[in-house]
């Protein structure tokens, strides 16, 4: 089957993505509730969460993305390959951020990563950029001690920017000497990082744990 061919760009701010989301039922998604789950916000394709999956049987694997027509697909290609423990949902996470971690039992939610996120490189187009203060104030609130944050990008200036969000907030410390993360620590890359490689361009990481109260 043809890839689903979408725009590159969609404008979070949009009223159409403004409207929360309706939610599954968890329990009838995965298959074992009890699961530490990794967050992965703006999964695109979804082929890193879908590597992800069968490498750690132990976790569930959630992919967050606001293009509904790659969910759809990235859904259908895990059905395809009958794993239990990956999830794709289509949402805005800056609008519906809160009612997703209310939908899950606390605590689970121990990875969260948000890799190579649209650039929006005009400032006035910072407001449509994923890593808003908002929704590292909800990390921040909603992540247990101890859970980790894994940002990536081969854009500078944004692995710059999501960095700083994220040192500016007391619940968070950086988990390496500065200024960047110089291997993945997850054991799968996504397709981005790996052209982004052959290229022979640089990435840009930072890796934040989530301090214990």
């Amino acid at each position: 089957m043809p890839r689903v061919r979408v725009r590159q760009h969609v404008n979070p701010l949009a009223k159409k993505y403004q409207n929360p989301v309706v939610l599954p039922d968890w329990s009838q998604v995965f298959e074992d509730m009890s699961r530490p789950i990794h967050l992965d916000i703006g999964c695109a394709r979804g082929r890193f969460p879908l590597m992800l999956a069968p490498l750690q049987p132990d976790w569930n694997i959630l992919g967050l993305e606001i293009r509904e027509s790659l969910v759809e697909e990235a859904n259908r290609i895990r059905d395809e390959e009958r794993l239990k423990n990956l999830h794709y949902l289509f949402c805005n996470v800056n609008v519906d951020g809160v009612q997703i971690f209310d939908s899950l039992p606390p605590g689970r939610v121990q990875w969260v990563s948000i890799q190579f996120p649209d650039p929006w490189f005009k400032q006035r187009h910072a407001k449509r950029r994923v890593v808003q203060p908002e929704l590292v104030a909800l990390l921040a609130e909603r992540l247990p001690g101890g859970a980790r944050v894994f940002l990536q990008s081969d854009v500078e200036a944004i692995a710059q920017e999501m960095t700083h969000q994220f040192t500016a907030h007391p619940a968070f410390v950086c988990q390496h000497d500065a200024p960047w993360l110089p291997e993945n620590p997850l054991p799968v890359t996504t397709e981005r990082e790996r052209a982004t490689h052959r290229k022979g361009q640089p990435v840009y990481r930072s890796l934040f744990a989530r301090q214990s109260s």
